[in-house]
């Protein structure tokens, strides 16, 4: 076994395949390479994955995340016939006959910086403006009153790494101190909505696997995990955001409508129903040096 290679564990039965992160004397230190998730594992646990066999894996959502992403530019394209048409309609006697597009901006907040740059090329490939950092989750919640001000976002995303502590104390699955960062998130969340109460001003995204869901959206998170306290795929939050930087400020979107764009669905994630924060704009710009 070495640094880099395509591992499951022997002992739970090659559910979640991981990246070896490194390895301390005999034990590996384990990335999970489609869920948000962090462990260790001793080697002789390991099975190793030939990287051809990775996309075939089992428990691999990869084909599940591409259809998300196709999904996601499908309902753009869809966005942008609506878009012409009315304004063919509209100004059939005019000679503009163009519009341009102000997508809802977002920041996100990850608590690992491999993930914060597979969604930041993501993000530009769904033509989503977005600005992302890394940050460890308990430094989110200071790191977000310095920077709402700054990018004045539509859409927040406060992720990372989560999960229910296995030395918790027993019969305490529903307190906070039971998790190993849905504290920080809560932190984090409530510093946002501070920022903004109007939730349809401002969107939070918030959690990561295993988050306490409740407190989340107690605290004025729009959507949050994980409601069954599951591993959820490493990008479901991506594209929620994504979701809603293409949903016009007209329509109102809840999770039952946008439950098939995540791999993890209703019980990886929920929330409330929220305005998009898409906005059309005529007539067409042209040679514009600034963004909208």
């Amino acid at each position: 076994m070495r640094q880099g290679d395509f591992v499951t564990r022997i002992s739970y039965g090659g559910d979640v395949m991981f990246k070896i992160e490194r390895i301390e004397h005999l034990k590996a230190i384990l990335r999970g390479v489609d869920y948000r998730l962090l462990a260790d594992a001793p080697l002789s646990d390991l099975k190793k994955i030939n990287k051809e066999e990775t996309l075939d894996h089992p428990r691999s959502s990869s084909p599940e995340f591409r259809e998300s992403l196709r999904r996601l530019a499908v309902a753009q394209v869809h966005l942008q016939e609506k878009n012409q048409q009315t304004v063919q309609h509209k100004q059939k006697n005019h000679q503009h006959n163009s519009y341009f597009e102000v997508p809802g901006r977002v920041l996100h907040l990850d608590g690992d910086p491999s993930y914060l740059r597979k969604s930041m090329q993501l993000y530009g490939e769904l033509r989503v403006p977005a600005e992302g950092f890394f940050f460890h989750e308990s430094q989110m919640a200071e790191a977000l009153q310095r920077l709402l001000p700054q990018i004045k976002p539509d859409i927040v995303v406060i992720t990372g790494h989560d999960g229910i502590l296995k030395n918790r104390q027993e019969g305490s699955p529903g307190s906070l101190t039971s998790y190993k960062n849905s504290q920080n998130f809560v932190n984090a969340v409530r510093v946002a909505r501070q920022y903004e109460r109007n939730r349809d001003t401002l969107i939070i995204v918030a959690g990561a696997c295993q988050s306490h869901f409740e407190a989340l959206l107690r605290a004025g998170a729009n959507y949050a995990s994980s409601p069954a306290r599951i591993l959820i795929h490493a990008l479901d939050p991506l594209c929620i955001a994504a979701k809603l930087s293409y949903t016009s400020s007209r329509e109102t979107i809840s999770m039952l409508d946008i439950m098939d764009l995540t791999v993890t669905g209703l019980d990886g994630l929920g929330g409330i129903e929220t305005r998009g924060s898409y906005r059309m704009g005529v007539p067409g710009i042209q040679h514009t040096e600034e963004s909208v």
